[in-house]
């Protein structure tokens, strides 16, 4: 199990915290420092003239609102499919094309799916199985849809084994984002749908599917995670 600490540049693996419906556990502790950045806002603007007051008042009020925003994490009603792939990631989808790789096999498909600062950063497993691929991979952090990108950035790459297909799937850092926050363990069974972690800010998640996989989406179409059906075995 990868030991990268959470508030340093690169991924980290940790229990899920209880979910509250809300917000996301992956960001209590962003919102904790936000929080007390806020507060000492408010005090120092204690001793500006009523107007700057004001403005420092609603600065911090807006940074605090724009930080809960960020980290919320709604519900999704995930397919009772099991032949389904689903979506990992909220965004839109910049790249659907043929490859080879060697832990999906020869003549797979890669969709590329960006997350814009805007999107939930919440990221759901794809498929149901076992988690039999865990690898981090130091790298750039160029814009997450520059296509140099696919090969340079940071990443987190997932190989999932569902027992007839194998599925490889990576959170990629960009430019903004440089937290990879992932909970998974290699050797244990995960559900199609569930949360397993986040990147903090704009980024990318790439899903490469076995040739045998129908694909279902095209490019330049919006995704959410968990309920987008991007393909079927």
């Amino acid at each position: 199990m990868y030991k990268i600490n959470i508030y340093h540049y690169g991924a980290s693996h940790k229990k899920p915290a209880p979910h509250n419906d809300m917000i996301t556990p992956y960001g209590y502790g962003s919102i904790r420092k936000i929080f007390l950045a806020c507060l000492l806002i408010d005090a120092v603007s204690m001793f500006f003239p009523d107007g700057q007051k004001m403005v420092l008042l609603l600065m911090s009020t807006i940074l605090l609102g724009v930080t809960f925003w960020f980290f919320r994490d709604p519900e999704r009603t995930v397919p009772e499919d099991g032949k389904a792939l689903l979506s990992p990631a909220d965004g839109r989808i910049i790249l659907v094309r043929k490859c080879d790789n060697s832990y999906t096999g020869n003549g797979s498909t890669l969709v590329s799916i960006f997350m814009s600062p805007f999107d939930v950063h919440v990221n759901r497993i794809p498929v149901s199985g076992r988690v039999t691929l865990l690898r981090y991979r130091p790298g750039k952090f160029l814009m997450a849809f520059d296509i140099r990108s696919l090969e340079s950035n940071e990443s987190m790459e997932i190989g999932i084994d569902t027992g007839t297909a194998r599925l490889l799937f990576s959170q990629v850092s960009g430019f903004l984002a440089r937290r990879i926050v992932c909970t998974l363990e290699e050797g244990v069974r995960v559900k199609a749908g569930t949360r397993f972690g986040m990147i903090r800010f704009g980024s990318r998640v790439d899903v490469i599917m076995p040739p045998e996989a129908s694909v279902m989406v095209r490019e330049g179409q919006k995704t959410r995670a968990g309920e987008t059906l991007l393909a079927r075995f």
